[in-house]
């Protein structure tokens, strides 16, 4: 779950960034990425809710290395696609 929620902040963020917006572009692109994780802990929180609590810590917080990955690499890959010109 978190995967996906990273690759779809990742092309938010990328659409978002543009070359004619450098100065708010970065702001917005950290933001949307923490808005984007904390809406995935909070769904994370709730699928946990019939497990014990020293668990629940554990498993809403895994996945983290796969939503920074995915968020990297989408963002990456869109902002090539859009903004990218080929010679």
């Amino acid at each position: 779950m978190r995967a996906i929620v990273g690759a779809i902040a990742g092309i938010i963020v990328a659409v978002i960034l543009n070359p004619s917006n450098h100065s708010m572009g970065y702001g917005a692109a950290f933001s949307i990425g923490i808005i984007f994780y904390i809406i995935s802990y909070i769904i994370a929180k709730k699928m946990t809710y019939k497990i014990k609590s020293e668990d629940k810590r554990k498993l809403a917080t895994n996945g983290i290395m796969p939503y920074i990955f995915m968020l990297l690499m989408f963002m990456i890959i869109t902002y090539t696609g859009l903004n990218g010109s080929i010679k």
